[in-house]
């Protein structure tokens, strides 16, 4: 399982937010996590396979990388929070748990969010258009001014975020794969090497099966092919690096394992449907 030190999650941005019916922004993907709690009227979020409507007195999850929608028609008011969770080698928590979209605020909540902002008012969003704020330029700076805060400031922010996260944490349930020690294993080398190139039948051999039905149980269990999964999670990796790093294509590709750039590319426009220059473009 996740060791909660391993869980570094950083603040990009902090506020409240008022609409009247101007929070309306479609296929929206970042590679940070949403947290809101919503306050004042109403709105809607349009998630993969489901519609939640979004209710005063609760707070909701968006998971970093994952395609969505707002609708709003009338007022509307709440808290954002968004994180990062920066480079690691660990597994994603969002591998290991379901996490339920919404859950119940117990009361506290507002004050924690209304003392980050008050502690981080420059972490207000410039704008509600997520091409605002998520691109490169701000990404960069948000992330710059993180690191910049004194150690204290981010201890208190920690202790804060994870107040608030671990209210999805109470409700969330280990996928039924964690259970599976050989798979467990499998996952974790994939993610401590991420950074180079990833051989199925090493998987296979640390899963102690054969690389024929290694494959076909990795896909029965995760939807997908070891090798898919492999290339979604550097491709992740490659848009953080794009978003952060002023490093050319060529080095990116690199940087997560690809000798050959020109693959990187092709299998970067196939997962994300542009290529990485357009996507740091499109980001800039």
């Amino acid at each position: 399982m996740l060791p909660i030190e391993s869980l570094n999650l950083q603040m990009l941005n902090v506020g409240l937010a008022r609409h009247n019916g101007d929070w309306n922004w479609q296929n929206v993907s970042s590679p940070f996590t949403r947290i809101y709690l919503c306050t004042e009227g109403a709105a809607r979020l349009h998630m993969p396979g489901e519609c939640v409507d979004l209710r005063p007195g609760y707070l909701y999850l968006v998971p970093a990388y994952t395609r969505h929608s707002y609708e709003c028609h009338g007022k509307f008011t709440h808290y954002y929070l968004h994180l990062y969770e920066g480079f690691k080698k660990e597994s994603d928590i969002f591998d290991l748990y379901d996490f339920p979209i919404e859950v119940k605020a117990e009361g506290y909540e507002s004050h924690i969010f209304a003392n980050i902002c008050k502690t981080h008012p420059d972490a207000k969003l410039p704008a509600s258009n997520p091409t605002a704020y998520d691109n490169m330029t701000k990404f960069i700076g948000y992330v710059h001014r993180y690191n910049q805060m004194p150690l204290y400031q981010k201890l208190e922010l920690r202790g804060s975020i994870l107040i608030l996260f671990s209210h999805f944490v109470k409700h969330a349930k280990p996928k039924m794969w964690t259970e599976d020690k050989r798979l467990e294993a499998s996952l974790k080398y994939i993610h401590e090497n991420i950074y180079t190139e990833i051989n199925i039948d090493d998987l296979a051999s640390i899963a102690c099966m054969s690389k024929t039905y290694f494959i076909r149980y990795f896909a029965k269990t995760f939807g997908m092919p070891p090798l898919q999964y492999i290339n979604r999670k550097k491709v992740e990796r490659a848009q953080l690096l794009l978003l952060t790093e002023e490093k050319p294509v060529k080095e990116i590709a690199y940087s997560v394992g690809y000798n050959d750039h020109s693959y990187f590319i092709r299998l970067f426009k196939k997962i994300t449907g542009m290529t990485p220059m357009a996507y740091r473009q499109t980001m800039s």
